[in-house]
C-alpha cells in the first residue's frame, strides 16, 4: 500500500502545476475532444520544469512514460491503460497507477497545441499537444 500511495504522491506531483485556466479557453467535448488527443501525445507540465508524455493511440490505448523524469526510483515508470471521452470528460484508467482506478478531466483548449485541465478531483495543470 505505501508503493501505491507514494505513486499517487508522485503522479500528482508530476501532473499538477496549478495554473488556473484561462478565460480564452474553448471547453472541448465529445467528437472535438476525442479529435483533440486521438493519435497524439500530450505532454503535462511539471512542477520541476520537465514534462510528462501520455501517448492517446487511436485504438483507446494511452500510454505513459516517466523515465525522462527519473520516476523509476519511484514506480513503474511506463504503463499503458485505456482512455475514453463521456460528455466533457476525458477519462483514463491504468492496471497500476491511481490503484487502477478510473479519472476523468475537463480539458480547455487554450491553443491550436495547448491545453488546461483539470481532473474531477479539483487538480489542475497544463500541457501541450503534438503529432
Amino acid at each position: 500500500m505505501r508503493g501505491k500511495t507514494t505513486l499517487l504522491g508522485i503522479l500528482s506531483a508530476v501532473a499538477v502545476s496549478l495554473v488556473p485556466v484561462t478565460a480564452q479557453a474553448e471547453q472541448l467535448e465529445g467528437s472535438e475532444l476525442k479529435q483533440f488527443v486521438s493519435g497524439k501525445r500530450v505532454y503535462l507540465a511539471t512542477p520541476f520544469g520537465g514534462e510528462f508524455p501520455l501517448n492517446y493511440k487511436r485504438s483507446g490505448i494511452v500510454t505513459g512514460d516517466g523515465t525522462a523524469l527519473g520516476l523509476g526510483k519511484f514506480f513503474a515508470p511506463k504503463e499503458s491503460g485505456k482512455w475514453w471521452v463521456r460528455g466533457e470528460n476525458l477519462c483514463q484508467q491504468w492496471p497500476t497507477w491511481y490503484d487502477g482506478k478510473p479519472s476523468c478531466f475537463r480539458i480547455k483548449k487554450t491553443g491550436e497545441r495547448s491545453l488546461d485541465w483539470v481532473r474531477d478531483d479539483g487538480r489542475s495543470g497544463r500541457a501541450r499537444v503534438e503529432g
